[in-house]
């Protein structure tokens, strides 16, 4: 993808080393990486990597982690204080890993379950992250970032990749950036907001199976609140959130992610006040 300017992205980069955020100390493998349905991720290397888990270790959404007190997931997702929890540097589902409880959950002003726009929530962690080569923050997108239509970024998550599975191993996928007019147009007109940015389809997008659904549209289950990711010169930016997309894991058409430089303001807003 491409920023505004040669001196903002070299801005950029100097910020994610000076904070520690988009590099992931084991890096992902990218290079050859399937298309279709996705494949095994390597251990650690998307460290920002967020299962959000029922009391009994069930996972249902994903998000991101975003600085040592912060996580980013989906509106939708409904965390709930003192009953859902954090699970980071989580490869292999069903390895144990000590949760971490949520103090606090702001959710977007605006976010509208009807329209599902602005599909964003906060977590504030009850006590400050250990950064480790396994754990580690993602650079956010800046409010200024321009990204191209056909932008190979990646997604990932444990969400079903089949109707009736849902795998253990975290799951990684490259996919391209879709246009809101062709986002739209494939989506028999639906509305793409400002607040939403697309990815995959036309056969080229993860299987993300879901369920709920709300006039032909639902939620990617297990996937939701995950990270869209875009790379440039090595640093990591989360450019989106996973929002809503088709079910019974129909790859013609793109996933709906939040757009997270629509919704920078809001989030650097929140997380300074709180």
């Amino acid at each position: 993808f491409s920023f505004l300017s040669h001196a903002c992205l070299m801005n950029n980069v100097l910020r994610s080393v000076i904070t520690g955020c988009g590099v992931p100390a084991i890096k992902p493998q990218t290079i050859g990486s399937k298309i279709v349905n996705g494949q095994n991720a390597i251990s650690g290397s998307w460290p920002w990597q967020v299962s959000l888990q029922l009391p009994s270790g069930f996972h249902f959404c994903g998000g991101s982690l975003i600085n040592q007190n912060w996580v980013l997931t989906a509106a939708h997702c409904a965390v709930v204080v003192g009953y859902h929890r954090v699970i980071l540097g989580e490869h292999d589902r069903g390895s144990s890993v000590e949760p971490i409880q949520v103090k606090l959950v702001i959710t977007h002003p605006l976010y509208s379950s009807t329209t599902i726009n602005n599909d964003i929530a906060l977590l504030k962690l009850s006590s400050p992250v250990t950064l480790t080569p396994r754990i580690s923050p993602v650079c956010l997108a800046p409010s200024t970032i321009s990204i191209l239509p056909g932008t190979r970024c990646f997604t990932t998550g444990w969400g079903q990749t089949a109707t009736t599975t849902s795998p253990l191993i975290l799951q990684q996928t490259g996919i391209p950036i879709i246009s809101p007019a062709v986002c739209s147009q494939i989506w028999c007109q639906s509305t793409i907001t400002d607040a939403m940015i697309c990815a995959g389809g036309a056969g080229s997008s993860s299987c993300m199976c879901c369920c709920c659904s709300i006039s032909n549209v639902c939620f990617p289950q297990g996937d939701s609140g995950g990270p869209l990711v875009c790379e440039r010169s090595g640093v990591w930016s989360l450019v989106g959130s996973v929002s809503w997309g088709r079910s019974n894991c129909d790859t013609r058409y793109p996933v709906v992610y939040a757009r997270i430089s629509q919704l920078r303001s809001w989030i650097d807003t929140t997380i300074a006040s709180n």
